[in-house]
């Protein structure tokens, strides 16, 4: 499966906060409250000081959505997002198992799966985002957005990847102890 999108969300993972704006404008844009453990972006620190979004990579292959045995996952054709019927999604988590990153996750109430759908073109986070002057999470519209993603990687190694970005060397001898 291709990307069909020119849509993305661009991750500068050393300029995050970790306020959290992100999980709390998304959980309140799609479950009509603050409730972050219902958000589509999270954020994790597993290493002191270092705060990592963590949301939908949008492969060029979509393995989550191509491992779907009850085809719940399907790609919006004018953004590239996943979307989830939920209807049909059994929470079954294959999904989450085939995502290199482990980026879905079951909602933590409805047996659903759970995972970035750009909010229809205009991904709140990104928004509140720059309102913050923290600048983390950008949308990029650019016409070669591939070239600008990242594969999708689970939040240890991004965490071990920023940590060496921010601390230095000495930080990557540390993210290994734990």
């Amino acid at each position: 499966m291709e990307n069909v999108n020119n849509l993305w969300i661009k991750r500068i993972y050393e300029k995050c906060s970790g306020c959290r704006r992100c999980e709390i404008t998304c959980s309140l844009h799609h479950e009509g409250k603050i409730w972050p453990e219902a958000s589509r972006v999270r954020i994790f620190m597993l290493v002191p000081g270092v705060e990592i979004p963590h949301l939908c990579f949008q492969c060029k292959d979509y393995p989550c959505v191509e491992e779907c045995p009850e085809e719940a996952l399907s790609v919006d054709d004018q953004t590239g997002a996943v979307i989830t019927d939920k209807s049909k999604c059994n929470a079954c988590g294959i999904c989450i198992d085939a995502c290199s990153g482990r980026v879905p996750h079951l909602h933590p109430q409805d047996d659903h799966i759970v995972i970035c759908d750009l909010c229809g073109g205009k991904p709140k986070c990104t928004i509140t985002c720059h309102e913050g002057k923290w600048d983390a999470l950008i949308l990029s519209e650019s016409t070669d957005v591939e070239a600008e993603k990242s594969p999708a990687i689970t939040p240890k190694e991004l965490s071990h990847e920023t940590a060496r970005k921010i601390l230095g060397e000495k930080a990557t001898e540390e993210v290994y102890e734990w």
